[in-house]
């Protein structure tokens, strides 16, 4: 059974040159000519790295902070109690409790983004594991969302700080922003993410790192993007 497209896929995708690479800059402002979807679309970047992610030593993960932020409400959940569940409200967290919060999980509900824990609290979490670990909500001490520090880990949560992680086959997933945010915005984020990702290349990591690079919008087709090209955004185009 064969799926059809719509006229704007179709036009979307005979104005993408699959053949070329695309400087950062004429990415950019290429997806944001292309006809959008009916809503704000998510600019998301994936990044084919020259990484064995099987390998301990090669297997990649972090944190950043996007100097202009995703462009998204971000809802955060935070297990804490006493005076950890007070910080954490204050701080602007949308859910803070215990064992009602996780019950809540178990029962099917998953109305956050982001999920932070204080470290005590971790008893409780853990029992969430097979929830959480899927969807990519479980709080990990290296992502920083397993602190006693709760105030500063939901302002970054608001603020823009996002996760990343090679996937099986060596690809990094990750959103910069919004459709709507400026060129300079997007090429921003865009070389935040760049700096992070070479900053942390793996010493066991031989040959080509980064070996593709493709833009899209949520709705829209992949726009290779010339990998090579890892300053000066701006000025390119």
């Amino acid at each position: 059974m064969s799926v059809k497209t719509s006229r704007r896929v179709q036009e979307n995708k005979s104005r993408v040159d699959r053949a070329a690479l695309y400087a950062p800059l004429d990415a950019v402002r290429l997806l944001k000519s292309l006809k959008s979807a009916k809503f704000d679309e998510t600019v998301e970047v994936h990044f084919r790295l020259g990484v064995d992610p099987r390998k301990a030593d090669q297997m990649i993960r972090g944190t950043l902070m996007l100097p202009r932020g995703t462009g998204k409400q971000v809802r955060v959940l935070v297990f804490a109690e006493g005076e950890k569940e007070k910080e954490a409200r204050d701080a602007g967290a949308d859910f803070a409790g215990g064992e009602e919060l996780a019950k809540k999980i178990e029962g099917g509900w998953f109305d956050f983004d982001v999920a932070i824990a204080t470290p005590d609290m971790m008893k409780v979490v853990g029992r969430l594991g097979r929830a959480l670990g899927p969807r990519g909500l479980m709080p990990n001490p290296k992502a920083g969302t397993v602190t006693f520090d709760v105030g500063k880990a939901v302002e970054d949560a608001k603020a823009g700080k996002i996760e990343f992680r090679t996937d099986r086959t060596g690809i990094v997933h990750l959103a910069i922003g919004k459709a709507s945010f400026s060129d300079a915005d997007l090429l921003e984020n865009y070389g935040a993410v760049i700096d992070e990702l070479i900053r942390a290349k793996p010493a066991a990591a031989k040959g080509r790192y980064m070996k593709s690079v493709i833009m899209a919008t949520s709705m829209g087709p992949g726009i290779p993007v010339d990998s090579t090209i890892t300053r000066d955004f701006m000025g390119e185009g």
